[in-house]
């Protein structure tokens, strides 16, 4: 197996990559559900791992929006409407 050299900790070896900083966890889920998982992971050309660090990627990364909402919020705390808005004013389009 050819080695190639070290990327953002990896090491790859021809067509397994092996990261230093990844760390394994155990889940535990229906499985119908897995391999159902399975199959769509094969269809786009990907394993379970993969997907399912996609995942975490995606959900880390929307979280960035709760935080700069949350952030935004609480620099406009000192906004006042002047008064409270009905029902329907809130829900008029």
């Amino acid at each position: 197996m050819r080695k190639v050299p070290a990327v953002n900790g990896c090491h790859s070896h021809e067509f397994r990559v092996h990261c230093s900083r990844m760390k394994n966890i155990t889940l535990s889920a229906d499985g119908h559900l897995i391999e159902q998982a399975r199959l769509v992971a094969k269809s786009r050309h990907k394993t379970l791992n993969a997907m399912f660090r996609e995942w975490l990627e995606q959900v880390t990364s929307q979280t960035g929006g709760v935080q700069e909402f949350e952030a935004l919020m609480k620099r406009l705390k000192h906004v006042q409407s002047g008064r409270r808005f009905s029902r329907d004013e809130m829900n008029e389009r």
